[in-house]
């Protein structure tokens, strides 16, 4: 009978540690959006977004699949595309226009709905790092500049040269803009506009929802510009009771539409699916003259990838593993 009692005591530890079967994963990402149609992508291009998307995302699937957290999961995946030279964050980040790259990142927690921001860093390797640093290890939301940089530096983040996020396709791009003399978002890989941001929404098996942007900003900026990457509520925003959110886009406009906290607020307050609210933020902000892109993804593991322009980089895998990747408006 003792033998008995054990081996019941033992089954019923043994399936308290066992994950709920219903328990769900999923992970959406953007690298930024604008005028991306396919005549003007040569195949090489192509596959070569198609297969860092890929890599991206299947990175953080993996850390949900083995039971890892969406924080986690969110900052190594944004890691991949910060260190390629195909998106506008990290290493080959669009250039100010004194020839320097300024970069922005975002994080958001929603479980506990603790944020963390840096701006206009010009050292800092992987941004999204330094924007989770800053929620977790500072009393602060937002640092910037110089003072971000140092406490980057502080922590023991990996700090390298401005020259490590050049390269000469931004060098290149600059050069055009400033010939026409004009403030742009231009992308000599893609015909007229492009907003290159990347961004991350991950919901991990314990139902916590993490949402993270970044991005080198607005090719030619001056005076410090700075986008909704940094904002929390414009261009990243999550909740466990609804949804998380990152957006890709003329920043100016999301700023002042507070499209991320939109969403949320229309999904929260008004009972709207995700797809309907992105599409009526995504509304509001073509009404004042802007575009752009959001990825959403909701407790229950939908995801909604929008956007009012001819394309946008992104990919999703949801609780089956199944994976989507895509560029164009299709």
């Amino acid at each position: 009978m003792i033998r008995n009692l054990i081996l019941i005591f033992l089954s019923i530890v043994f399936l308290g540690c066992q994950e709920p079967s219903d328990n769900k994963i999923a992970i959406v990402i953007h690298g930024g959006a604008g005028t991306i149609l396919k005549e003007n992508m040569t195949p090489e291009l192509e596959r070569s977004y198609f297969l860092k998307l890929e890599e991206a995302i299947r990175v953080g699937y993996d850390i949900l699949k083995n039971g890892g957290s969406s924080k986690k999961a969110v900052e190594m995946t944004i890691h991949v595309m910060e260190n390629s030279p195909l998106f506008n964050a990290g290493h080959g980040a669009v250039l100010t226009s004194d020839g320097t790259a300024e970069l922005d990142a975002s994080f958001m927690d929603g479980e506990t709905l603790d944020a963390g921001a840096i701006a206009g860093v010009k050292n800092i390797k992987n941004p999204i790092s330094a924007a989770i640093a800053v929620m977790e290890k500072s009393p602060y939301v937002l640092l910037s500049s110089n003072g971000a940089e140092q406490f980057a530096s502080e922590v023991g983040l990996e700090i390298v040269p401005n020259s490590y996020f050049i390269t000469e396709r931004r060098k290149n791009q600059l050069k055009a803009i400033q010939n026409k003399n004009e403030v742009s978002f231009y992308d000599p890989y893609i015909k007229d506009s492009k907003y290159g941001t990347v961004g991350c929404v991950a919901l991990d098996v314990n139902g916590n929802i993490s949402a993270g942007t970044s991005t080198g900003g607005r090719s030619n900026k001056k005076w410090g510009r700075l986008g909704d990457v940094p904002i929390i509520g414009a261009g990243t925003y999550a909740n466990n009771e609804c949804c998380g959110i990152s957006a890709t886009g003329w920043g100016e406009f999301f700023i002042r539409n507070v499209v991320a906290y939109d969403i949320a607020a229309l999904v929260n307050y008004k009972k709207l699916n995700i797809k309907e609210a992105s599409k009526l933020a995504l509304e509001k902000v073509k009404d004042l003259g802007g575009d752009g892109g959001v990825i959403v993804l909701d407790k229950n593991g939908d995801v909604s990838m929008d956007f009012n322009t001819a394309g946008m980089y992104r990919a999703y895998i949801n609780n089956e593993g199944e994976l989507t990747v895509k560029i164009y408006n299709d």
